[in-house]
Order: structure tokens, then sequence, then C-alpha cells
């Protein structure tokens, strides 16, 4: 039985970096963006739903529609959530300004503000620390709001960006159309389990402006504007799902073979199997492997 504790709200798609890392495509180009109508009904359908405890508002770049965040915010702190924030904190242009950006959360009760910091993001220094996070941290550590940063190694390959060491990067998004050059690869065969995600009964998921609940960004076990979150869940049949059930019974590797997909002698890692394997699936499971956005559809040549 799945036991959903977190919801993460992708406000929006569009984001002020294109970094070359990012598995949503986020873009100043891209589409889908949550009105605040619908974050009421999210939290409503959690609400009802009963087991969710924790709200993160993420993106793309949330901070871009602020007053629409920082009122979800208080929104779902009223309904008894948790609420975080996951930002690239380009706002943070000055020490003052930094301060003026996160008061207002603060006074709606936000739990905690995470902070993206590392190579792919801004003009970061020889520690991949960006000025707008250091300023962001330090603003939320005087207003007493926990603050984290979150740092994405860069790849071993290519001559892009040097080694950093960080979290794990995923080829997947638009990390394999931009940081595949140069990297080592394995043989596919040898990616039989999804190292990442607990697919088989997932304590968080995503869900973005079209509704789409995402297990893993671009692999959906519903829409929650169509059918509601709760039934969602008490529906959802990991073994049974098109491309979930064969990711847990031999990982990406039992996906190409599932389903007989033309694929190359190795890769970089199992998200990027995965990720490959389920574009070209995408055509025969559309509602599953969706939206277009999670795919770089529009923004391939970017």
């Amino acid at each position: 039985m799945m036991n959903l504790t977190g919801l993460h709200l992708l406000l929006t798609y569009k984001c002020t970096y294109e970094c070359d890392h990012c598995f949503v495509w986020g873009s100043p180009n891209a589409q889908g963006t949550m009105t605040l109508a619908q974050i009421r009904e999210i939290l409503r359908q959690a609400e009802e739903l009963g087991t969710v405890t924790s709200i993160f508002l993420e993106g793309g770049e949330p901070f871009l529609y602020y007053p629409v965040m920082v009122k979800a915010v208080e929104e779902a702190r009223q309904r008894g959530f948790s609420a975080g924030i996951v930002s690239n904190a380009y706002w943070a242009t000055g020490d003052e300004d930094a301060m003026v950006w996160l008061r207002p959360l603060k006074a709606a009760g936000v739990c905690s503000v995470d902070l993206s910091s590392d190579l792919f993001h801004g003009d970061a220094n020889e520690n991949a620390e960006t000025p707008e996070a250091r300023r962001g941290t330090a603003a939320a550590l005087a207003l007493s709001i926990p603050c984290g940063t979150m740092a994405v190694e860069t790849p071993r390959g290519g001559d892009v960006y040097p080694p950093q060491e960080g979290g794990t990067l995923m080829y997947r998004g638009r990390a394999v159309a931009k940081l595949l050059a140069g990297v080592d690869r394995r043989p596919w065969d040898g990616f039989t389990e999804c190292p990442h995600e607990e697919l088989d009964s997932p304590g968080r998921v995503h869900v973005d402006a079209l509704g789409y609940l995402h297990t893993c960004q671009g692999i959906t076990m519903g829409n929650l504007f169509q059918q509601p979150l709760a039934e969602l869940v008490a529906a959802y049949d990991p073994q049974a799902h098109p491309i979930i059930g064969p990711l847990l019974q031999g990982g990406p590797a039992e996906l190409v073979r599932r389903y007989d997909v033309p694929h190359e002698a190795a890769y970089a890692d199992a998200c990027h199997l995965c990720y490959t394997t389920r574009e070209r699936l995408r055509p025969r499971f559309p509602e599953i492997l969706a939206p277009d956005q999670m795919y770089g559809v529009g923004l391939q040549d970017e």
C-alpha cells in the first residue's frame, strides 16, 4: 500500500536559467504554471487523502511567481502541512534584497528553503558556491528559516565544467542533450535496477501544472485533475504499471527488453538508458510518459 507523505508541486516549468543538468528542462521559454485555484485544489485533495504531511514548492523557479508562491505557503500551513521551497536564489541580488524576499515567506510560515549552489547555477566560485545562494542562506539564517544548499556534481568528461563533487548527476532530461561528451559508459544490460526512486511505494511524488502525478519526473501514475488523488493512490499497482513494472522487475534493461526498444551498446548511467528508452516509448504510452515539458519537446534546439 502506497504511503504518500510528501507532495512536491512544480509551480512552474519556467526558470531564469537553462542549466545543462536540468531533468525537467527548466527554461525561460518553458510553458506550464499553476494557478492559485489549482494549488488550492491540490491542497484540498492532499488533505482529503489524509497521509500527506509536507508540501514543497519548486520548479522551474517558483520565485518567478512570488505572490502565488507566498500565498500557497500560507494556505498549506493553514491546512496543517509543513511547507518548503526549492529555488536557484536568483533573487538574492544583495544582502538587504534577500531579506526583503524572505520576510513574507517567514510570515507565511515557510518551514524550509533549499537553494541550488553549484557550477551549473550562475557565477559560482571555485567552491561551487554562487553569491546568490550565499546571500540567500545568510538571510534565511538571520530570519531563523531552516536553509540548505543543493549541489550537483559535474561530469568527469568534456571540458565545459571542471570536476566538482556534489549530489549525483543523473543523465536524464537536458543532461542527455548537453553533458554526455567524453563521459564513460557501461554496457546497457548491466542497468538492472533504478538506483534513485522507490517506485514500488513512493513516499513523495511530484505534481505539475497540468495535474500529472510523477513517481519519477516523466513517469506518471495519473492526473489528479482528472481523477482524485485518493483514488490514484488507492489504485496504484506498480507491478501492473506498463513502465514502472518492468523497471521494478529488471531496471531500464528490462524496459528495453519488454518492448524491444532499439538501443546503443552502452550508456552513462541507469537514468540515461531509462530516459532515452522512455523517449522512444512515448508514442505508445502518451498519457504515462508525459507531459511534453518533461521531454524537452520544443526546447531541444534552445
